[in-house]
């Protein structure tokens, strides 16, 4: 149960409490004059080679932990994996698959490890069997340290947990 303002310049109201961009001030004389149409909106590059989404810049959602329109910064480590879960609100699941060398028998075994990360509302599209870039940020919640930057779309036939996929 939510709100739906749908009038100039508003975000989307899906929670209880107002939500709002915490850089644009939306009572400005500027927003009621010249940007009654469209509003201001709050949206920043991340840099490293990652184009802002087109819908994070035309976009209405207000998310705190987007890299594109809220408060996070992206640094660390970039990871892809593939998704396999997106059963979580703003949440996914990536897995990564890696080959570990067993010295005894001179051989790799198969092994993979599974992260969960932000998905911001711009990706709203990504399926579960994407490909996705993910990147490093602080601590989102207790098991939540990654941010969805890209999303390739990919076509997995059959179960997507069982893939074994080198990247």
């Amino acid at each position: 149960m939510g709100f739906n303002y749908c009038g100039r310049g508003m975000a989307e109201q899906q929670e209880k409490s107002f939500q709002r961009q915490e850089t644009v001030f939306p009572n400005t004389k500027e927003l009621l004059a010249k940007k009654a149409e469209r509003g201001i909106r709050y949206y920043k590059s991340i840099g490293l080679g990652f184009k802002t989404p087109k819908e994070a810049i035309t976009g209405t959602y207000v998310d705190r932990k987007c890299p594109f329109t809220g408060n996070v910064s992206i640094r660390g480590r970039i990871l892809k994996g593939l998704c396999i879960s997106k059963k979580m609100k703003n949440t996914i699941v990536i897995r990564r698959d890696y080959l570990h060398y067993v010295k005894k028998y001179k051989r790799f075994e198969k092994r993979h490890g599974t992260t969960a990360a932000h998905c911001s509302p711009c990706f709203a599209h990504v399926k579960v069997g994407d490909i996705v870039t993910i990147g490093q940020c602080r601590p989102l919640s207790k098991t939540v340290r990654f941010n969805v930057l890209k999303v390739e779309p990919f076509k997995i036939v059959g179960n997507v947990k069982k893939q074994f996929m080198l990247f």
